[in-house]
């Protein structure tokens, strides 16, 4: 009964405040994340495919833990940009601090944004070390002469758990860390873009 009355209270006040017009989907930005998507695939496909079958399993290895490395930095980046402050980006650039105003720029745009940094990257090198971990599966059973399935679980699941524990351990630092990691980001990103 009382949730009631709260409902019917508070529904009455929100519908009293006028709704703004705002454009619920942006299709020039699916087009331009999907064609970024497109390429940067292409070209971490291209090097990964034209590296790990001529490389031996140390380099294979290195390979797969930079794109694992690379998901879960732009993770937490993209985390890092939804949740820091825009009042301390805000008074460092008053102060003329190189990067602030690209770190105010990146949260006024959080959602493309932090889209860009999980979705497009962190999920294109999620999906290439799955690949290159099922290319380096394929050497190693034909090297080694072991059971290509059993290899192919193995590598997979260990690809999956680090990059899962990976994401988890980055996204606690970029909630407890969001501002320092957000500037970092942004003063190095800042030196090749225009002032």
């Amino acid at each position: 009964m009382k949730q009631k009355k709260f409902n019917e209270k508070y529904s009455k006040k929100a519908a009293k405040k006028p709704v703004k017009n705002k454009r619920l989907v942006d299709y020039r930005w699916i087009l331009t994340v999907t064609v970024l998507a497109f390429f940067i695939s292409l070209t971490f496909s291209f090097f990964s495919e034209s590296t790990i079958p001529n490389a031996n399993s140390i380099v294979a290895v290195v390979i797969i833990l930079l794109f694992i490395g690379i998901g879960i930095l732009f993770d937490m980046i993209g985390i890092a940009i939804t949740v820091a402050d825009i009042k301390t980006f805000n008074s460092m650039a008053t102060k003329q601090v190189k990067g602030a105003k690209l770190a105010v720029k990146l949260i006024q745009n959080n959602e493309k944004a932090s889209s860009f940094c999980n979705d497009v990257i962190g999920d294109i090198c999620g999906i290439i070390s799955g690949s290159a971990g099922v290319a380096f599966s394929n050497i190693l059973s034909e090297s080694l002469h072991w059971n290509l399935l059993i290899v192919n679980l193995m590598i997979t699941a260990m690809i999956a758990a680090l990059t899962i524990g990976g994401k988890a351990i980055g996204k606690a630092t970029a909630i407890n860390k969001s501002t320092l990691i957000l500037f970092q980001f942004s003063k190095v990103i800042s030196c090749f873009c225009r002032k």
